[in-house]
């Protein structure tokens, strides 16, 4: 599998990632619009992974203070469990530590994605 994941900056990996996070979270999970569209993008750093060119993952995360703050992690439905989000996770992790001072990573899960993140190393508090 030749998944790129990347930091989006163009207009169109920017777009890819909304349209990604509206299949997931507004149209498969019914996550309340108002609650998905929170007005934060513009200052959040977003990563897209693709496949064969296609989107396949998005997440984004925000720097606050002396950490920083993992949102939106998503992955189509047909690509879960082929390690996209495993892959987009180390990428956000390496990209911080390698671009920043910060070494606290936060997020904030659904339940039944408690899992995945544990299996990371992310624990809850």
């Amino acid at each position: 599998m030749d998944v790129i994941v990347k930091i989006a900056k163009s207009e169109a990996d920017q777009d890819a990632c909304l349209a990604l996070r509206r299949q997931v979270f507004i149209q498969e999970q019914n996550v309340p619009e108002h609650e998905e569209v929170d007005g934060e993008d513009d200052i959040c750093v977003h990563i897209l992974a693709t496949l064969d060119g296609a989107p396949v993952g998005a997440a984004r995360y925000q720097m606050i203070a002396e950490y920083a703050k993992i949102q939106r992690v998503c992955v189509p439905r047909t690509q879960r469990g082929s390690g996209v989000g495993v892959q987009m996770m180390r990428f956000i992790a390496d990209h911080i530590g390698a671009t920043t001072d910060v070494r606290i990573l936060r997020l904030g899960a659904q339940i039944h994605a408690l899992k995945f993140y544990e299996n990371l190393g992310y624990g809850q508090f």
